[in-house]
């Protein structure tokens, strides 16, 4: 069982990493918005996730595309995410590939 989990947390990250803020040229895991990717035993997955801004323009569409994209992997019953904007993201969160595809390296 869990080895099945590592296995859909895996899956989870890179399916994470096709999604992209429509403004900035890198993936949200990449950027740093996912804070936290949890799989309970019955395959339901919770992500607290941020926004770079609370304004953000896509803050009603980019959760539900994850949801949406999260729950289409095989194995996965449900997914849910949370928007927390604590602690608030800062560019500091992203990682060094992202850092660099955008100038800041």
């Amino acid at each position: 069982m869990e080895n099945e989990i590592v296995d859909l947390e895996n899956k989870v990250v890179d399916m994470l990493k096709t999604i992209y803020d429509p403004e900035i040229p890198v993936d949200i895991f990449e950027l740093g918005l996912i804070y936290e990717v949890q799989i309970d035993e019955d395959r339901n997955v919770e992500i607290q996730m941020t926004l770079t801004s609370p304004n953000c323009p896509v803050a009603e569409s980019l959760p539900k595309e994850v949801e949406e994209k999260v729950s289409s992997i095989e194995g996965i019953i449900k997914a849910h995410v949370n928007i927390v904007f604590d602690p608030p993201w800062d560019k500091d969160m992203m990682s060094e590939e992202a850092k660099l595809e955008l100038g800041f390296l």
